[in-house]
């Protein structure tokens, strides 16, 4: 039973990936709303296997029409749809499958490797540390998903700090914007936010644009092509740091990944002119590092308790309403914890490539149905997992504005994986803040005084002193200072 239920949760998340306005974090949110009556271990199963399904799904589209399923696969439509045009489309599937496949694979390596490590040195922490840990995933989310003004992911991060305060405070219990209304002083619950910040929007978008899928690319089987697998090794390992070093990156996620794993594979290529015109190079490089990403996210979110992507970020709701806390204490809490999730990261990695070899003709043709049958049956789902969490009506009064407010703050490039950390992370910042507060009687020199703490104070310091154009100005002149004064004393050893 466990095995059908993670064959079908990857099926649905190729799916999932595959059809353009969907994503593998609305199909991690739907699919949370369907497991509450499983155990969490069954419902871990479904949620990774729809994650690692979806993440990979992106690429059919890209390589077949050149339309990215996900934003994860962008990058591989550059070099997946030229391959497909020169009657290589098979091929170019094989080589995304089995690549993504051993991208997961490997995720899953450093998940089993550096979770003790982190765990412990998590255990050192105080609440001045975790406070300084929340507002460095905020802002550094916030830097690096803004499209165009790095402020606008710092404002959306802020946005969903204050929501995260609505409901009465956990220390001493006082009641904060809840305006006298019982529903709110509880707090918000995190999965009708979820819901409405990634399914409004794209419901919205895609019934708007009234999406249609093109004629595809013809491809008769899918080739794993080991050998050229085998010749990109390289390749594979460095994309496979790349995506697993961002993946723990709070709230960045795998395309961001899967961009800058092109960029590097394209710098340090052989053959870079290839590039754009059909690589296989570029397609392994972007498609083994946006599912390494998978492990990379899972990091943070195990051992800290950071999303490092949004469709970690939707994980995290789900571990929370299954009673498991992700943090420092998981591994004394849930001591094999850990370890079933890097279980089911390799049982998924080999279904994944299972389903993408033999599959992969059945799941384009599902992709003919169009977008507007799709989005009402996503639209009830949304309306339903909602409801169903406590069968609260106000938690239908909650999705629904926040998805209207995700949709034009979408609009304006207000990006909203910030704002979904902020809600995610605005307890454990707000409560750490003033616990520490209280501990040092309103002193703020234990930041400069503890080590980590003032790696990570200097670290929000840089990022933030970094979008400033006179700190910026600074920058470049001691930089090229720095470099005027070393070249002079190169010449003056050789002369």
């Amino acid at each position: 039973m466990t095995m059908l239920i993670l064959f079908g949760s990857v099926i649905m998340g190729i799916i999932f990936g595959a059809t353009p306005g969907l994503t593998a974090t609305l199909g991690v949110a739907l699919l949370t709303t369907l497991t509450y009556g499983m155990d969490h271990s069954t419902a871990m199963v479904a949620l990774m296997g729809i994650y690692v399904g979806g993440v990979y799904g992106g690429s059919y589209t890209s390589i077949l029409v050149n339309i990215p399923g996900t934003a994860a696969s962008a990058a591989t439509a550059l070099d997946g749809y030229p391959l497909a045009c020169k009657g290589q489309a098979g091929r170019a599937l094989g080589l995304t499958t089995t690549s993504s496949a051993i991208g997961t694979f490997i995720g899953m390596i450093f998940v089993v490797l550096l979770s003790p490590i982190i765990s412990a040195l998590a255990l050192e922490f105080t609440s001045f540390e975790f406070f300084l840990l929340a507002m460095f995933g905020i802002i550094i989310s916030g830097t690096l998903t803004s499209q165009d003004l790095v402020y606008k992911g710092w404002i959306a991060g802020f946005i969903g700090l204050f929501l995260a305060t609505i409901g009465r405070d956990k220390l001493q219990f006082f009641p904060r914007y809840t305006f006298g209304m019982s529903d709110l002083e509880g707090g918000l619950d995190l999965v009708p936010v979820l819901i409405g910040a990634f399914g409004i929007p794209q419901i919205i978008q895609s019934l708007r644009d009234n999406f249609k899928i093109g004629e595809t690319q013809k491809f008769k089987k899918i080739l794993p092509d080991f050998k050229t697998i085998g010749q990109n090794i390289p390749t594979i390992i460095r994309s496979s740091l790349i995506g697993v070093g961002i993946g723990a990156v709070p709230g960045i996620g795998e395309d961001i990944a899967g961009w800058v794993s092109y960029g590097t594979a394209k710098k340090v290529s052989k053959h870079p002119e290839e590039y754009g015109k059909g690589s296989v190079e570029a397609v392994i490089s972007t498609e083994t590092a946006n599912n390494a990403c998978i492990g990379g996210a899972m990091i943070p979110l195990l051992n800290l308790g950071i999303p490092g992507s949004p469709p970690a970020a939707m994980l995290l709701g789900a571990l929370m309403l299954h009673g498991i806390q992700p943090g420092p204490m998981l591994n004394i809490d849930n001591p094999t914890f850990i370890l079933d999730i890097t279980a089911i990261l390799l049982l998924a990695s080999v279904a994944m490539w299972i389903c993408g070899i033999l599959l992969a003709k059945q799941v384009v043709k599902v992709l003919r149905i169009p977008t507007s049958l799709f989005m009402p049956v996503i639209a009830v789902l949304c309306i339903i997992g909602s409801y169903a969490l406590g069968t609260r009506v106000f938690n239908l009064f909650l999705m629904l504005p926040i998805g209207i407010i995700a949709y034009f703050l979408t609009e304006m490039k207000y990006p909203i994986a910030p704002l979904i950390i902020g809600v995610i992370l605005g307890d454990m910042c707000d409560s750490n803040l003033r616990r520490a507060l209280m501990v040092s009687k309103g002193s703020f020199l234990p930041v400069l005084t503890r080590p980590v703490s003032l790696v990570l104070f200097i670290v929000i310091v840089l990022l933030i002193l970094g979008q400033i154009p006179a700190f910026q100005r600074f920058q470049k002149t001691v930089k090229e200072q720095f470099i005027s004064h070393f070249k002079k004393n190169n010449r003056n050893a050789q002369s």
